[in-house]
């Protein structure tokens, strides 16, 4: 695609036929209509002067400047009067439109905002420090924000029209975009971004965050490193991909590693990993690729371990069978609010997978696959922590036994509606102290202490 197409397509702004007269004004900062109109008149004037056979060959810095020159002499080749503080934002939100994504762009620049949430084209929020709040960006109307959208999804080889009106996607960063445009969506195109960091998080702001105790921290690292199989659960925003993703950094660095998504979002930092990720259906509805196909190919591929972003359907099947045959150390995430529910979950989803066998033959399975189940929640103050770790040790009759080693106990409401609460052990020995021992890995006794508070 040429320069002058993508900058058409992905301009984001109004087509020819709908440009408007240069406003020979200084449009107020507080007019958003006014600057938007004089916004999108620059636009396509530059469109029509840019030398774009020259704007191939310059590097995005050198394209970002000459945009800012071009802008600048529009501006007084027009005599539009505006001030410095509009020339610069004029300058900027142009060189945004057509080098990135819009006014998603100061946005995406911030790093205290970690979910972007387009309501419509009028409606952005953002939430930060756990805290959403309503921002002053805006598109200038559904289409603009339906040209963002479309170079979001077209940029991973995915797309979304009346035929296919929802979407999954991700940014260059990895963080997770979700579409949906009318008519499922009634107010028009709808736009979820949860960001992740330039720089990936780690266990130490884990700690930080008091998501977590150094005891807890050390105890997930010895259980990834002696391959423990691990389910992460917890519902939406808790950060459970966040954790999988620093779990999976304890994996030692000449393991084989697959990771299987629907959008791809961990960041693995070992040198042995290969990514996949799932496709959807084409227009035509075939060569649809699911995360069940991927993980039966996985187990082609010989890997060490197989990390599943989310398990949701019947790959959970496939999944289980891989943990029971040799794949240990395996690790996935799934949305539950309990670690029981967790369980039940699976139990479900062995059902989407086809499967005709008495419960208590469905269960055994779980049990056997799945060592540890790890629960993180959302508090109401918006922080984030890991509220219980629990072991699986096998079945009692038709049920699956489980055994709390690890939990969050709140104690109260705090000032500003913090909430206050500690960490504590249950005094269970785990049965995987054994197996953690003899991978050659300490494992103090006095971290199961149940008479010790860890703040």
């Amino acid at each position: 695609m040429s320069l002058r197409e993508r900058l058409e397509a992905l301009g984001g702004l109004n087509p020819p036929e709908a440009r408007v007269e240069t406003p020979h004004r200084a449009p107020s900062l507080r007019n958003t209509r006014a600057y938007q109109e004089l916004k999108s008149h620059m636009h396509m004037a530059l469109l029509e002067r840019i030398d774009l056979e020259a704007m191939e060959s310059l590097t995005p810095d050198n394209l970002r400047d000459e945009l800012r020159r071009l802008v600048e002499t529009l501006l007084q080749e027009e005599n539009v009067a505006v001030n410095d503080q509009e020339r610069r934002n004029l300058v900027r939100d142009i060189q945004y439109e057509m080098l990135g994504l819009g006014p998603l762009e100061t946005l995406l620049a911030d790093p205290t905002v970690s979910d972007i949430l387009v309501n419509n084209s009028q409606q952005v929020y953002v939430e930060r420090r756990g805290v959403i709040e309503l921002t002053d960006v805006s598109f200038t109307d559904d289409a603009h924000l339906m040209k963002i959208i479309d170079k979001i999804v077209s940029r991973v080889g995915r797309r979304i029209d009346e035929s296919s009106p929802m979407v999954d996607a991700r940014l260059p960063d990895g963080s997770r975009v979700n579409a949906i445009i009318p008519p499922l969506a009634l107010d028009g195109p709808v736009l979820s971004i949860r960001r992740f960091a330039v720089i990936p998080l780690t266990m130490d702001n884990l700690l930080e965050f008091k998501t977590l105790v150094p005891e807890m921290a050390e105890l997930l690292s010895s259980l990834t490193q002696a391959k423990v199989n691990l389910l992460i659960s917890g519902g939406t925003g808790t950060g459970k991909t966040t954790l999988l993703n620093i779990l999976s950094g304890f994996i030692p660095a000449q393991e084989r590693i697959i990771t299987i998504e629907d959008a791809a979002e961990l960041q693995l930092q070992q040198p042995h990993v290969v990514r996949l990720e799932t496709r959807p259906a084409n227009i035509e509805g075939r060569g649809e690729v699911t995360q069940r196909a991927l993980v039966r190919n996985a187990l082609r591929m010989r890997p060490d371990r197989i990390i599943l972003g989310e398990v949701r359907g019947a790959e959970a099947l496939d999944m289980l069978q891989a943990m029971n045959t040799g794949h240990e150390g395996s690790m996935g995430t799934i949305h539950a609010n309990s670690p029981r529910d967790a369980l039940t979950r699976i139990e479900n989803m062995l059902g989407m997978a086809g499967v005709v066998s008495q419960p208590k033959v469905m269960r055994s399975q779980i049990a056997s696959a799945i060592n540890v189940v790890v629960q993180v929640a959302r508090l109401t103050d918006g922080k984030r922590k890991i509220v219980s770790l629990q072991e699986i040790t096998g079945m009692e009759g038709e049920m699956i036994t489980m055994q709390e080693i690890f939990t969050f106990r709140q104690t109260g409401i705090g000032e500003g509606g913090a909430v206050q609460g500690y960490f504590a052990a249950t005094g269970i020995r785990p049965r995987f102290s054994d197996r953690i021992r003899a991978y050659g890995l300490p494992l103090a006794d006095s971290m199961f202490d149940p008479l010790r508070r860890f703040e």
